[in-house]
């Protein structure tokens, strides 16, 4: 693989391995994300939305966990149409989600762990975007508390492969990081030597539905693609691995209807 910098949206420091190809910066597409109303439209005058033709859920929790730079309400239209197709849904308590990395998955660990004792059952994990990187790492820590991990535009494999507007404003989180945390130089980097970096390398038992866009404008498609099989240093027996391909924007799978019938099966 083509050597990617240490720091996203940084100019690569070190010397590309000449026999490997070199992966061309993801322009991403920003003008097509602007199509997340017209999805929103669609959905709320659609079958899915009214609950037609979709399984139906039995009371089980779902907790819901935003992208990058949201927050809970960006999930708000999701988490009302599961609670009316019979899911009891809690959300993730992030109001901005630019923190560290393995701060916020201890975070959504506890907040996991609590759900699961007052529910007295495994809890599924619906995860935007970072949303789904991080609810995979709780998952792989904790399989017992987990029944599921769904992921809507998640970069499983290589979790910083966005647009170049994406790593900037990652950049920009991460210098308020530095100021923040300056015991933590490598935060929001691929070098970042915290679990939760090694989390993502792992497959756990907990199965996974990777939902993806090939249209999406924000995170390049080919890396939501979820590996199957033991992942390096899995140490465990892999859970099923699911692959679903959608139309539509990066933004908008949270309001999708072929997302919303996925993640109904899913559950």
């Amino acid at each position: 693989m083509a050597a990617r910098p240490d720091v996203p949206g940084a100019a690569a420091s070190r010397v590309p391995d000449e026999a490997a190809p070199r992966i061309p910066p993801f322009r991403g597409n920003v003008l097509g994300e602007a199509r997340v109303q017209l999805e929103l439209a669609a959905l709320l005058g659609s079958q899915v939305h009214r609950g037609v033709g979709v399984p139906h859920g039995d009371g089980a929790p779902v907790v819901l966990v935003p992208g990058f730079g949201a927050g809970d309400v960006s999930l708000a239209v999701l988490r009302a149409w599961l609670r009316r197709i019979g899911h009891r849904t809690y959300r993730s308590g992030i109001a901005w989600n630019v923190d560290c990395s393995e701060a916020a998955v201890r975070r959504l660990d506890r907040r996991v762990s609590d759900v699961a004792e007052r529910s007295g059952r495994p809890v599924a994990l619906i995860g935007h975007s970072r949303g789904g990187l991080l609810a995979h790492a709780v998952a792989v820590r904790r399989p017992s508390r987990v029944r599921a991990v769904i992921t809507l535009g998640s970069p499983l494999s290589s979790p910083f492969d966005a647009s170049v507007l994406t790593l900037a404003a990652v950049g920009w989180a991460r210098l308020g990081q530095s100021l923040w945390r300056p015991a933590r130089p490598q935060c929001l980097t691929t070098s970042c030597p915290c679990a939760f970096g090694a989390d993502l390398r792992r497959v756990g038992p907990v199965p996974l539905t990777s939902i993806r866009t090939s249209e999406d404008g924000i995170v390049r498609p080919e890396s939501c693609v979820a590996p199957a099989g033991g992942g390096p240093g899995s140490g465990a027996d892999p859970g099923a691995v699911s692959n679903v391909v959608v139309r539509g924007s990066h933004l908008g799978l949270c309001v999708n209807a072929a997302v919303y019938r996925e993640i109904a099966h899913a559950l």
